[in-house]
């Protein structure tokens, strides 16, 4: 999305599908052929250690890329696979890769959204879920699952969705991010998929730890990353900012934040914008700075509390 010029993004991310990249010892990443301006160029997965061996989101229901993966881990044996979080571009090959491996597999839990949905909101349907995993072992924050050569420490990040999991390899100073973190764009936070109170309590938590390089889901990894969290937060309490400014000339819908905010966005983009502007204006709502009649829906029409 547009807006990013105070947060330094990289979008050089020549690596091609189905390429095995070793990008740190330890570490392969492939990425799968799914470009999309949600996930740039691809989705990455990740292959943690050498023989037995961690694979983390074999990605979208797609063939070739469970084949890819399936080919870099020849002669190996695939203990475990991490699953961030429950979006179709990261969860749905798991079955595949399972069924080929015999691997067990670690998430933080099914998919859910972080609030119930409001009445208004029954008629729609959230796109984009993967509805039918189910881990076989559910982590929580903090715990550690070890492995051959490698220990990867469950870190809860919701906010991208609500069972959104980063996992440390503490050892080495890695996190991978998955989709909370991305080097190449902001991520989206969708209510009621996502929640931005959350998503902020999130970035703070991770601009603590002392991980300085994260791998995502999508793009490159990056490095010096608890400053990058930190140009991440001021990105987002400047949105906010926008959002306030713009109300302070009068009552709003989203559509009229959109084009007030998001200055020559990607028209594929402006229904994710819109979204991602719901989810500030319910945590302004929770805060008591901003009003609405009724539930903050996407269709509701927005003030400065008490004006």
């Amino acid at each position: 999305m547009s807006e990013n010029d105070d947060v330094p993004f990289n979008r050089d991310y020549p690596l091609a599908p189905g390429v095995v990249d070793r990008v740190r010892p330890g570490v392969r990443r492939i990425l799968c052929n799914n470009p999309s301006p949600f996930t740039f160029s691809g989705t990455n997965s990740y292959i943690i250690g050498e023989g037995r061996v961690a694979i983390i989101d074999p990605g979208p229901r797609n063939e070739a890329h469970a084949q890819a993966l399936l080919d870099a881990v020849r002669g190996e044996t695939v203990t475990h696979i991490f699953v961030t979080h429950t979006h179709n571009d990261h969860s749905p090959n798991t079955a595949a890769i399972k069924a080929a491996t015999g691997a067990t597999v670690y998430a933080e839990g099914p998919h859910r959204a972080s609030r119930p949905r409001y009445e208004s909101e029954m008629g729609s349907s959230e796109s984009g879920a993967d509805r039918d995993f189910m881990p076989d072992v559910r982590v929580t924050d903090g715990e550690v699952i070890e492995g051959d050569g490698w220990a990867l420490q469950a870190v809860a990040t919701p906010g991208h969705t609500a069972n959104h999991m980063a996992f440390a390899w503490r050892e080495k100073n890695y996190l991978f991010v998955a989709d909370h973190v991305m080097g190449w764009s902001t991520s989206i936070v969708a209510p009621p998929d996502g929640s931005m109170i959350d998503y902020m309590a999130s970035l703070e938590k991770l601009a603590d730890r002392p991980e300085d390089l994260y791998f995502p889901g999508h793009g490159p990894e990056i490095p010096d990353a608890p400053k990058f969290v930190r140009f991440l937060i001021r990105h987002r309490v400047a949105r906010e900012a926008s959002i306030l400014h713009r109300l302070a000339k009068g009552e709003a819908d989203i559509p009229t934040l959109v084009r007030a905010i998001y200055i020559g966005i990607d028209p594929r983009l402006t229904g994710a914008a819109g979204y991602s502007v719901l989810a500030h204006l319910e945590d302004l709502v929770v805060r008591g700075v901003v009003a609405t009649d009724g539930d903050p829906v996407i269709g509701g029409s927005y003030r400065v509390a008490n004006s």
